[in-house]
């Protein structure tokens, strides 16, 4: 484990020009979106419990739960590493953040992190990580904020960040049968994803009030999703079809829907997309929409991190910063020693992070304002604002 690396904060500067401090709402308190600065020092040594308790006494303990090796080493050190720029840019003393990695077993990462006194947990990433630290968090009262989007994990004290394609499929849905589309069609993926996809467009388009008149499924090699596209087209013809894969995927099946199905339908994307920015400018996808959280405050962040830590980060390192962020905001009435106030988590205001405003509804899965886009060569533009609050 590691613990966070303190900063001189008098030699930090802002990123944005002419302003020391840019503030941004976390529901009725303010967060501060990053700022950059010198290159951070290495990682810092794992230390002890007996090393660092005595100077940690008067603050909050709060694990984050990462893989720290392995093939999903980076993902989690960039998450990591934005959860602590968040204590970095409020100036924030009273929390105590340690790092666990769950590359090396989850369930013993969990077991560590309750021994260190930790009362709230930020993370896993992975879902099959969820349900392991799940099980040893409930039986000590301590809430889990995941970075997953594995709907099956959430509840039972368990909160889930991770960004969810039933939410992105029935905004993009919705905001088409908006624009006098009736008839969808999908390509979704073999797999966990694929299946919640198929689930949501279904759902989506008979919320929306549309009709789906073919859904067809491929394991992602070009024969399978050629084969895919192509019995699309056996079916009644659609205005609009969506590909519920990521970017890559989809500049490969939108030539073989224009030549073999549908020259003119509407493509459609998922939140997927927008972690593949350099392929959103391809004419392949120009016209298509997707829809996800902005992009705007992640960019900041984006540069923040990289002034920081002299690399970019990985686009779910937002995650790690708005979860920090709910820490902070709840740190104010969280009385050190006690169990942390999970009741706050489930505000339904909200809150406004770096993906802009989310909020945890009954089942534990966060609920995103999400934006709609449209793609050209020139980039993409929003076409559909997110709204920026719950509050009515």
């Amino acid at each position: 484990m590691a613990e966070a690396p303190r900063r001189d904060q008098r030699s930090r500067r802002s990123f944005v020009a002419g302003a020391t401090l840019l503030t941004m709402l976390l529901a009725s308190c303010s967060g501060v979106v990053p700022r950059g600065g010198r290159p951070a020092p290495a990682a810092p040594k794992p230390e002890s419990q007996s090393e660092i308790a005595p100077q940690d006494q008067p603050r909050h303990r709060v694990a984050v739960l990462v893989p720290l090796s392995g093939p999903n080493a980076a993902v989690g050190q960039s998450i990591a590493n934005a959860a602590s720029m968040a204590l970095i840019d409020t100036s924030n003393k009273s929390i105590r953040l340690t790092t666990y990695d769950t590359a090396t077993g989850a369930a013993a990462a969990a077991k560590r992190a309750l021994a260190d006194g930790n009362r709230l947990f930020l993370g896993p990433l992975l879902s099959d990580d969820v349900a392991a630290v799940a099980t040893e968090a409930r039986a000590e009262s301590v809430p889990v904020v995941a970075y997953s989007n594995d709907a099956a994990v959430a509840g039972n004290g368990v909160y889930l960040m991770g960004f969810s394609p039933s939410q992105s499929v029935d905004r993009v849905v919705r905001y088409a049968k908006g624009r006098g589309i009736t008839k969808f069609a999908a390509l979704v993926p073999a797999g966990v994803y694929g299946r919640n996809a198929s689930t949501a467009m279904i759902r989506a388009v008979e919320g929306a009030g549309g009709s789906l008149v073919a859904m067809k499924s491929f394991d992602r090699t070009p024969k399978s999703l050629s084969m895919a596209v192509a019995q699309l087209g056996k079916g009644q013809p659609y205005d609009a079809v969506l590909v519920a894969d990521n970017a890559r995927i989809a500049t490969q099946a939108v030539p073989l829907i224009r030549k073999a199905t549908s020259p003119q339908a509407r493509v459609m994307g998922t939140e997927l997309w927008q972690a593949e920015s350099a392929l959103l400018t391809s004419p392949v996808l120009a016209g298509s929409w997707f829809a996800s959280v902005s992009d705007k405050r992640y960019r900041q962040l984006a540069a923040g991190y990289k002034r920081q830590f002299g690399r970019a980060p990985f686009r779910l390192a937002s995650l790690g910063y708005d979860s920090m962020l709910l820490v902070i905001k709840a740190a104010g009435s969280w009385k050190v020693g006690d169990r942390f106030p999970a009741n706050m988590l489930r505000d339904p205001d909200g809150f406004v992070g770096v993906d802009g405003a989310f909020r945890f509804g009954p089942t534990g899965i966060a609920e995103r304002a999400l934006e709609v886009q449209e793609l050209s060569p020139a980039g993409a533009k929003t076409v559909s604002e997110a709204p920026a609050s719950f509050k009515q």
